[in-house]
């Protein structure tokens, strides 16, 4: 019987960080199954996840606590497996002028639309003639079987005029 273990990684940016992260996992004949990684404002900041034997899963939880020594703050949980419900999972691509609360406005309205975001990926780029900052954001988000993507749209274009939204 395998555990599976679901962590975030958070540490000032410097070589050897996933090295070290991945000893850990190993030395607990841990698999990395899947994992997304950024290096943002001096930061590495990771998700993963990975799976080991059950007998090995406390103390892979407590050699990752321990990497707090090394100055890498890792937040681990174990997963227990739930059924999933069956849900339709779309692309999501929007963009437009950026304004405080955008962030906290897209959610609500996949949140309201009856959508789960499951991955997000955000930036701020130049607009070709003016260079004023415009958001862009990029992800996946899932609807529940009996869910309208139509009304997913429909809430997102709400947000503001100058939103561009495609879905697929």
């Amino acid at each position: 019987m395998h555990a599976s273990v679901v962590m975030t990684v958070l540490a000032a940016d410097r070589p050897g960080l996933v090295s070290a992260l991945s000893q850990a996992i190993a030395a607990h004949a841990g698999s990395w199954q899947e994992s997304r990684m950024a290096h943002l404002a001096g930061q590495f900041a990771g998700i993963l996840r990975v799976e080991c034997p059950e007998a090995q899963a406390d103390a892979l939880l407590k050699s990752l606590a321990a990497l707090e020594t090394q100055g890498i703050a890792v937040q681990a949980r174990r997963q227990e497996a739930a059924p999933a419900a069956a849900r339709e999972t779309m692309s999501i691509d929007i963009v437009g002028n950026d304004r405080p609360g955008i962030i906290r406005e897209l959610s609500a309205a996949i949140a309201g639309a009856g959508a789960n975001v499951e991955e997000l990926s955000t930036s701020l780029e130049s607009a070709p003639m003016s260079g004023h900052p415009i958001f862009h954001a990029q992800g996946l988000v899932s609807l529940a079987g009996d869910g309208d993507p139509a009304a997913l749209i429909a809430a997102i274009e709400k947000i503001g005029q100058d939103l561009s939204v495609s879905v697929g």
